[in-house]
């Protein structure tokens, strides 16, 4: 895995960010944690979920955004017209340097080799982040994060809005009462894939970069390539390798998260994906990822297995016990225990099966809240959320681990969590990391 120069670093670091990384750190956080009234937000992707994210946000009524930044000249209408008078950029470097230390705060909603580069040089220069999932591109910027915001004592948060919803959380805490047992495993799918949105393997011909596209700094942090319409920018990025993470990145931190919670997981020690092919460009269509992960106090064994599937895969909805003819949803999880099943349906109510078993059982109460309002009060507060980068990059090093097996099907990866290694395959490790453009770095925390 070659790596950027460290003439290219301090170059980047001397030109574009030298106000935000330096002489900012330390009254920055000062100021993030003295001020009490107000949250001064920056947002870096406006439209999208970004539009989503900074909505939700701003309706905070300690908020006030001092920043929107996006490459796209033509996505700024909606937060003009809701949040006026808020300047303009297309360069998140040039924004966090011009505004400095009257940033509190920043949203990341952009395509996924964007997180890491745009949150880190946030968290550098002391800004406390709401990063849009999966947290980041790769496992080892994943680790990045992590670490970052407890070096920094940052309030952090990862865009999966269901980890604070009311059905979600009581699936998790259905688990924790033990109203199913320990589990044994658990299966989780979701019906998109790989190619989803694109409907290509191969990439189409360039096409001229329309006006209002900055397309130097929509590619960022990646290799550059011609602009086609309708391929990449606004959405169909997804699929691509080089700038998304397929149907596993889209909806794995959605998915997984309650797995996550309830049964109290840290990291796989093996993972093993299966599907039909795929080319070097896109992620591939209907798979199914394997991963085997330490048991808990949550669960049956030493070991417990959790399956992914997507693309349409589905497992057998004979595991879940269901009454005859009732079919499984689209998307959703089944956890197996030693006393019965949980179905948690992807944003719906969990069920606890078979019925009978299950008829009197008395479920409790479990409140919801608004994911970005937790965050801004956490921020406020000088607290921690349930979501930080402590507990959503773990989520995303997974994720990301399962990609890395769909780049190598039918090959088992053994997981070293601890020494950030596949420690069976020495030529996978090369997909841990990935090479940055010049300018657009990120630096080991």
């Amino acid at each position: 895995m070659k790596s950027t120069t460290n003439s290219q670093r301090r170059s980047f670091l001397v030109q574009s960010s030298a106000a935000a990384t330096g002489a900012l750190i330390a009254p920055t956080i000062l100021h993030a944690q003295t001020r009490k009234q107000e949250l001064q937000v920056a947002c870096v992707g406006v439209n999208g979920m970004g539009w989503s994210d900074l909505s939700s946000v701003g309706s905070h009524a300690k908020v006030k955004f001092v920043g929107f930044c996006d490459i796209d000249t033509n996505r700024f209408d909606k937060v003009d017209e809701k949040f006026p008078n808020v300047p303009h950029f297309a360069d998140y470097r040039e924004m966090f340097a011009k505004l400095g230390d009257k940033v509190d705060a920043v949203i990341v909603s952009t395509p996924d080799h964007m997180h890491a580069p745009i949150a880190m040089m946030a968290m550098n220069a002391g800004k406390h982040v709401y990063c849009q999932k999966p947290l980041t591109h790769t496992v080892w910027e994943s680790r990045q994060m992590t670490l970052l915001a407890k070096q920094k004592n940052l309030t952090t948060q990862m865009g999966n809005q269901i980890h604070s919803d009311a059905r979600y959380r009581l699936g998790v805490q259905l688990i924790h009462n033990g109203a199913i047992g320990k589990v044994r495993e658990v299966h989780s799918w979701v019906g998109v894939q790989g190619r989803e949105y694109c409907r290509c393997t191969e990439r189409p011909a360039s096409a001229p970069v329309p006006s209002n596209v900055n397309w130097d700094l929509w590619i960022g942090a990646a290799a550059m390539r011609p602009f086609a319409p309708e391929v990449y920018h606004p959405f169909k990025w997804r699929d691509w390798q080089a700038f998304g993470s397929g149907a596993l990145g889209d909806f794995g931190c959605h998915l997984l998260d309650p797995v996550f919670g309830a049964l109290e997981l840290t990291a796989p020690s093996s993972v093993l994906a299966e599907h039909d092919g795929t080319s070097d460009e896109v992620w591939p269509g209907p798979e199914t990822v394997t991963y085997t992960f330490p048991g808990t106090r949550r669960t049956s064994g030493d070991s417990i297995k959790i399956v992914w599937r997507d693309g349409g895969l589905k497992p057998d909805a004979a595991l879940a016990q269901m009454p005859a003819g009732q079919e499984l949803p689209k998307s959703g999880s089944i956890f197996i225990g030693e006393g019965g099943v949980m179905l948690l349906p992807h944003v719906g109510s969990p069920a606890l099966y078979p019925v009978e078993k299950f008829s009197k059982y008395s479920i409790p109460t479990v409140a919801g809240s608004s994911h970005w309002h937790d965050w801004v009060d956490a921020v406020i507060g000088g607290k921690k959320t349930t979501d930080g980068f402590e507990f959503a990059g773990p989520v995303s090093e997974t994720v990301q681990l399962g990609n890395i097996a769909a780049r190598l099907p039918g090959k088992k990866l053994d997981w070293d969590a601890a020494r950030l290694k596949i420690t069976n395959l020495p030529e996978a490790n090369r997909f841990l990391m990935k090479e940055y453009r010049a300018g657009f770095e990120v630096k080991p925390a």
